[in-house]
């Protein structure tokens, strides 16, 4: 009796020893890049944009859940604490825990509904900021992907329908006041932080561009058509560092914005982020190698030519003219092509496009060669010469201005001959007619430069003006004797038929 009862005691003692001991967590599976890529994504993390589902390789953060929260034998990390109050072993787990709870996305339209959670979540955010440029992270594909994650859970979302056009075509002229999103307290943390993730030096390009890919690189792209200012300008500096960063996506990033542009122009006109994408461009534009590859001349011949013509070219005109610049900088023979696009799209009543259009030929000009220039100097001089009658004041104002540049004023005295006689009608119907002062001022200063830099050929041109008006006075004068002719012709064979005459009107 005595046994069984120390037995007892002895079998008690053992198994209260054997609970304190702690249990082997369960191995986590192992993480396969392919697996990743490929894998199911039934259980993944998905965001509906524009009616698509993004499905991306984000579940390996929850296949891997049970390393970061496990299931037994170890506390998970409560997102709420602060990294100073756990240990440097936990602070990894900590950072993932924090990566997880910002992923919610909360309804900025009722503050009063949400506030402790949005508080909460926005005191997180600044959190994960200072942790990551602290450099205390530790990048691997869990980390990695889980970044990714609350990126997209937080930017790829459906825009609301536009209910403001862009469709003012004045330079520096915007009726309408922008659009701010309610939820940009958070946003702008998010693109901090994946401005800050993308440039971190740390960070192998290898690692990422399993995640930072083709798709999440196109959403990207889609947010530029946000209508709020601040986000757009966030964007172009995290698309910029994405282009220096993956040399692997370049060509993707050229293609995607291509289409963009080539959808804006011939289908929709309507999109608020194309001068962001042209400024991103611009720098991008810099930095290519000569020669030039096809590709890129054909981006400039489909692309940045056709976006002088919609109607809200005031809006990105600037960057489109640097664009521009750069290339004919790059590769002088795109020069007249370029001169020529311009002409073809040059608008006919549209007065403030002219002079947008007038300010860009007179940048392109100056870095012209004078091989190229002579390839367009008819089609470009008349066009100006009608620039130079244009009743609009501005316009023709503008126009005069021109030979105030000594670049382009140099290229028309090494071809006086060709330019003169295309320019010289022009100013002689300014100097009779114009009603605008100015204009006439500027023009009488414009012959008499003309004449400064060749007499014999403006006397010249002035005679082939007024022998070209007498012609045109005598034929007149023929034409309206043949219809007198004709007209007593008919009076006199009515008369002669016994019917009264009826006047004929010429």
């Amino acid at each position: 009796m005595s046994r069984s009862r120390d037995f007892s005691k002895t079998k008690a003692m053992l198994k209260q020893f054997l609970n304190k001991i702690p249990r082997k967590s369960p191995k986590p599976e192992p993480i396969d890049a392919e697996e990743i890529e490929h894998g199911d994504n039934s259980n993944g993390f998905q965001c509906s944009l524009g009616g698509t589902t993004f499905s991306a390789r984000f579940n390996v953060v929850k296949r891997v859940s049970s390393a970061v929260f496990p299931t037994s034998g170890t506390e998970a990390v409560d997102p709420r604490m602060s990294f100073k109050d756990v240990s440097n072993s936990q602070r990894q787990g900590l950072f993932l825990s924090k990566l997880n709870l910002c992923c919610e996305v909360y309804d900025f339209n009722d503050n009063d509904k949400n506030y402790s959670q949005i508080h909460l979540k926005y005191e997180t955010l600044i959190e994960l900021v200072d942790f990551l440029s602290s450099g205390s992270v530790k990048f691997n594909d869990v980390t990695i992907a889980a970044i990714c994650k609350m990126c997209a859970s937080n930017l790829f979302r459906v825009f609301p329908p536009k209910y403001h056009s862009n469709s003012m075509v004045g330079e520096g002229v915007n009726v309408e006041e922008p659009v701010f999103d309610p939820a940009w307290s958070h946003l702008q943390i998010v693109y901090d932080l994946l401005l800050r993730f993308v440039s971190c030096n740390s960070l192998e390009s290898k690692l990422v561009r399993n995640y930072v890919d083709h798709s999440f690189i196109l959403r990207l792209l889609n947010l530029f058509d946000s209508e709020d200012p601040r986000e757009r300008d966030c964007l172009k500096t995290v698309m910029h560092k994405i282009y220096g960063k993956f040399m692997v996506h370049r060509p993707f990033i050229r293609k995607a914005v291509s289409n963009i542009i080539y959808q804006f122009i011939f289908e929709t006109e309507q999109h608020n982020g194309i001068a962001e994408l042209l400024e991103i461009f611009g720098s991008v534009i810099s930095g290519f190698a000569v020669p030039l590859k096809e590709e890129h001349k054909i981006f400039l011949l489909r692309a940045l030519i056709p976006l002088h013509k919609p109607k809200s070219l005031g809006i990105y005109h600037q960057p489109l003219t640097y664009c521009v610049v750069q290339f004919i900088d790059k590769d002088q023979k795109l020069a007249s092509a370029v001169v020529k696009g311009i002409l073809k799209y040059w608008p006919i009543t549209n007065s403030q496009k002219e002079l947008m259009f007038l300010s860009e030929l007179e940048e392109v000009l100056e870095i012209m060669s004078i091989s190229e220039f002579q390839k367009v100097i008819g089609p470009l001089f008349r066009r100006i010469a009608s620039c130079l009658n244009s009743s609009h004041y501005q316009v023709a104002e503008r126009a005069h201005f021109l030979w105030n540049n000594e670049r382009i004023l140099s290229l028309v005295s090494q071809n006086q001959q060709a330019i003169i006689p295309l320019i010289f009608s022009a100013l002689e119907r300014n100097a009779q007619n114009h009603w605008n002062l100015a204009v006439l001022n500027l023009t009488r200063n414009l012959q008499k430069m003309l004449f400064e830099m060749d007499d014999q050929l403006m006397i010249s041109c002035q005679r082939a003006a007024e022998e070209e008006s007498s012609t045109l006075i005598s034929t007149l004068e023929k034409r309206r004797s043949a219809w007198e002719h004709l007209e007593i012709t008919a009076r006199d064979s009515q008369i002669s038929a016994g019917n009264p005459a009826c006047p004929v009107t010429g």
